[in-house]
């Protein structure tokens, strides 16, 4: 006992060695602990094999109960995810530059100040109309030469100012607007990252933050404090003080008075916020007197010049209130209040319901009129990008401005065009002489570029250039000889004297010609003074050239083209079957002559033996007969059910849901976010007929690319359509599982890292998680090159935006848009027309396809429905009007006397 009390004592160990009594060998300190961890493992196991058996009892109860109240105990936040080194220290950022709100920025960089107004530029050519009184007549008297000589353009007062337009002066002009255009690109892209994404740009030098803390935030509030994070490091290094209040229902600040943003007041600002905590409502009162009424700051006369109030609802208290309280407390101070909302999900009603509830839209109208009632900016944004900001309004709405002087230098250079005189082309002496001295071009030689635009006199003058210029172009505008004195009258050139030989072919040549004209004509006085008479002879009178009726044959096999390219090849325009252009002639003119006795226009006399029809609103005598009609009415039949088999062909297989892929190298861009959940097993089973029916029958080249949170290539560039190649794609693709959001921009810009590349062919059935007008411009910014077009698919979407999204990205790719459509109404209308076949042009109706191959194969097929009932209702003209054949001599005695008349007549 003593050893064991002196190792004890001293922090040793105690052992037993004894050959005798094996027991004292376990009274050492070591074989003393392991028996005793022995013992707790054994009623472990004890306990175990007791609640196998049920007799745990009360004890499994207790130990719940425990857990569950431990777990109580700790706040909800505890549970959120958290984003990668969330709790480090910040990482500040030094600022090069003091930022500053877009309407003080555009005060130095706007188009007023850097003089690029439309206004500006033409102030020194612009005139207002002169207007004097006249004595002699009484009255006021405005000049109308201004208007003759320049153009009229709406001043920006609304009055009209006759302009001198300057080609070169515009044209320069718009250069500097494109210039300029791309610096506010520029900015708006720099206003959308970062921490500016989420605040807007820091402007003011003594700041305060004002955070909602309410019960609705609960679950945002790791993406409160990442925001927070996000704006220490990058924003507020370089103010000169700054503060952070957190307000729920009660309001607590981080320090009593301004501090100074240095790095162990930021490191210590960080700290206090990751110990924030939701809960209550939202008192914004209380939290706006915490930071305008501080005591030690206006001891210290550092007033706060902004109020950063970053929330996602409503205030407790009213509107009214609240700005009544602010334009009160800001008299004689230049404190602004600028509003953050961050939009999120409807509140809970089983959870935290707060004081004062409003849906998003009234929201943002409340804290949109108390930033602008202090002078502030308001900034509205959610997880996807920015929904509304002042800053970035106003640079769009400069942009806009840019754009509309464009267009309106475009409508006066129009104007000039129009005005210009056209140069006469046989040498006429009317031309001027500038335009005689032009080389002329060879017919082999290639076409010379247009000449860049020159300035006109009037700008010249005003630019002060040389005169010399000025006094070569007027010597040229008159003709004298080189040796000539300047006071002689120039003369005009003399005619070049012909020879003998000459002069008698060119006789002979006139004297055939009047001959010719007197076997053509004859020349008869009527009886009204000496006016002459002309008719023509019979026999010189042109027979109708009959034109038969085209024929043509559509090969019966599809080809793996555009319906924009087979229409070209296979229209009604091109087989010459257009009925308006058959039956419309220079034979057919109903004319009239004006009858001066009668004072009125007259029509010809025997125009109503033949039928008239009205084409275009023109009335017009039908030049084809009831025969041909017939024959033009089988043809287009013919031809409309070639249509009708082309439409079937688009709605089978694959293409009713990619519709025709016609690259040899293309990526196919899959949507596999969260709202496809339900068409997944469809999607893959039309991808699999996609592969096998289009991709490795045409030999495509091709890769597959699915996306929804991220991206997944199936292989890193585009592979031939080998057998092996097409079955590991439909093995790589039946591993698909809807979930996540649409990155659609992520997807396109993966999709160009390809070279080898020609086409994109991109499926989904919505709009991309970011801005549709960003993905726009992205796409246009990494297709300036390549020129790669971009076929968008709509696969069950209903959503009308997401649908004219798809068309325009499409469309500025010069692609194609396509939208998949039931099987069955698209059937039903091909199996009717070729089986009842084309007898009524509105039944059956056509299906309203919004796709660009399938609604211009529908535009043909209503068009050639159009003109087989247009042909029928012509050939019903025949039988009310008398044919030809009916009356024998009776007709040819009526076309004896009509010839004289529908000769003058025509």
């Amino acid at each position: 006992m003593t050893l064991r009390r002196l190792a004890e004592v001293t922090g040793g160990r105690y052992h037993v060695y004894a050959s005798s009594s094996v027991e004292q060998i376990y009274t050492g300190t070591d074989i003393t602990l392991l028996l005793r961890e022995i013992k707790v493992a054994q009623d472990v196991i004890n306990k175990i094999q007791e609640m196998r058996q049920g007799m745990v009892g009360d004890a499994l109860v207790s130990i719940l109960n425990e857990i569950s109240l431990e777990v109580q105990k700790l706040p909800q936040s505890r549970f959120l995810p958290r984003p990668p080194n969330h709790t480090g220290a910040l990482t500040i950022q030094e600022q090069p530059f003091h930022p500053k709100s877009s309407e003080d920025w555009l005060k130095q960089n706007g188009l007023k100040a850097k003089k690029l107004s439309l206004y500006q530029i033409m102030a020194p050519n612009a005139f207002a109309p002169i207007e004097e009184f006249i004595p002699v007549i009484r009255k006021s008297v405005r000049s109308t030469l201004h208007e003759k000589a320049m153009t009229q353009f709406e001043w920006h007062d609304g009055s009209i100012r006759n302009v001198h337009v300057d080609p070169a002066q515009l044209f320069d002009y718009q250069k500097q607007l494109g210039a300029i255009v791309k610096l506010y690109e520029k900015r708006v892209d720099w206003l959308s990252r970062d921490s500016r994404r989420l605040f807007g740009t820091i402007t003011e030098k003594r700041i305060v933050m004002m955070v909602d803390l309410s019960a609705s935030n609960i679950n945002y509030l790791v993406h409160i404090q990442h925001s927070l994070r996000i704006l220490l490091e990058q924003q507020l290094s370089n103010k000169q003080s700054f503060n952070i209040i957190g307000f729920g229902s009660e309001a607590h600040c981080w320090k009593p008075c301004l501090q100074e943003p240095t790095e162990k007041n930021l490191q210590s600002a960080w700290k206090w916020i990751l110990g924030l905590e939701c809960g209550g409502s939202r008192n914004f009162m209380a939290a706006l007197r915490l930071a305008m009424e501080t005591e030690e700051d206006h001891k210290k006369m550092a007033v706060v010049e902004g109020i950063y109030l970053f929330t996602s609802g409503i205030p407790d208290q009213l509107p009214d209130v609240i700005c009544s309280y602010v334009e009160e407390a800001s008299v004689g101070q230049v404190t602004k209040i600028h509003t953050i909302l961050f939009n999120v999900d409807d509140y809970d009603s089983n959870g935290a319901i707060p004081g004062r509830y409003a849906n998003i839209t009234q929201t943002a109208e409340c804290l949109r009129n108390l930033a602008h009632v202090s002078g502030g900016r308001f900034h509205w944004f959610r997880e996807t990008g920015i929904i509304e900001s002042d800053d970035i309004k106003a640079i769009l709405a400069e942009m806009d401005r840019a754009v509309n002087y464009s267009q309106k230098c475009a409508m006066l250079l129009d104007t000039v065009k129009k005005r210009m005189p056209r140069t006469k082309q046989n040498g006429d002496s009317s031309s001027g002489n500038e335009s005689k001295m032009l080389p002329k071009r060879p017919t082999s030689g290639k076409k010379a570029l247009p000449a860049a635009p020159r300035h006109t006199e009037l700008s010249r003058a005003r630019m002060g250039q040389d005169s010399q210029e000025h006094e070569e172009t007027v010597k040229a505008i008159g003709w004298r000889p080189i040796s000539a004195n300047k006071n002689l009258i120039p003369t005009a050139p003399q005619p070049p004297v012909m020879s003998k030989k000459s002069s008698k072919e060119t006789t002979a040549k006139k004297t055939t010609t009047s001959v010719k004209n007197k076997r053509n004509k004859e020349v008869f006085y009527t009886e009204f003074r000496n006016e002459v008479g002309v008719l023509l002879n019979p026999e010189q009178k042109k027979k109708r050239k009959f034109k038969p009726i085209n024929h043509p044959i559509i090969p019966d096999k599809e080809e793996q083209i555009t319906t924009k390219s087979w229409l070209k090849k296979y229209g009604l325009s091109k087989l010459r079957l257009d009925l308006n252009k058959l039956v419309t002639g220079p034979d057919c003119g109903h004319t009239q002559k004006h009858i001066s006795t009668l004072r009125k226009n007259v029509s010809a006399k025997y125009c109503t033996i033949f039928p008239s029809v009205n084409i275009k609103g023109t009335v017009k005598h039908l030049q084809l007969r009831a025969h041909e009609l017939k024959e033009y009415e089988d043809q287009v039949a013919v031809v409309l059910r070639r249509y009708v088999m082309r439409m079937q062909w688009l709605l089978g297989s694959s293409r009713r849901v990619f519709g025709s892929v016609i690259e040899k190298k293309v990526v196919i861009l899959v949507d596999t976010s969260g709202s496809m959940v339900y068409h997944m097993d469809e999607l893959k089973r039309e991808l699999i007929a996609l592969i096998w029916e289009q991709l490795k029958k045409e030999n495509i080249s091709f890769n597959i690319i699915r996306f929804s949170a991220d991206v997944e290539p199936w292989r890193p560039r585009v592979v031939e359509p080998t057998n092996e190649n097409c079955h590991d794609a439909v093995r790589w693709l039946s591993t698909f599982v809807a979930g996540g959001n649409t990155c659609t921009l992520e997807a396109l810009s993966y999709a160009f890292e390809d070279p080898h590349m020609t086409a994109v062919y991109m499926l989904t059935d919505g709009k991309p998680d970011c801005s549709t007008s960003r993905v726009l411009q992205s796409v246009a910014s990494l297709n300036t090159e390549r020129q790669v077009k971009i076929n968008s698919i709509s696969f069950n979407c209903e959503d009308d935006t997401a649908n004219v999204f798809l068309k325009q990205l499409a469309a500025m790719s010069r692609g194609r848009y396509h939208r998949c459509y039931g099987q069955m109404d698209g059937d039903m209308f091909t199996h009717k027309l070729l089986s009842e076949g084309s007898q009524d042009a509105q039944f059956p109706q056509l299906p309203c396809f919004e796709g660009d191959d399938l609604r211009l194969l529908g535009a043909e097929i209503n068009l050639a429905r159009q003109f087989l009932s247009q042909s029928r209702t012509f050939r019903d003209l025949f039988a009310t009007t008398p044919s030809p054949h009916e009356n024998g001599k009776k007709l040819e005695s009526s076309l004896s006397k009509l010839q004289p008349v529908s000769s003058a007549s025509s």
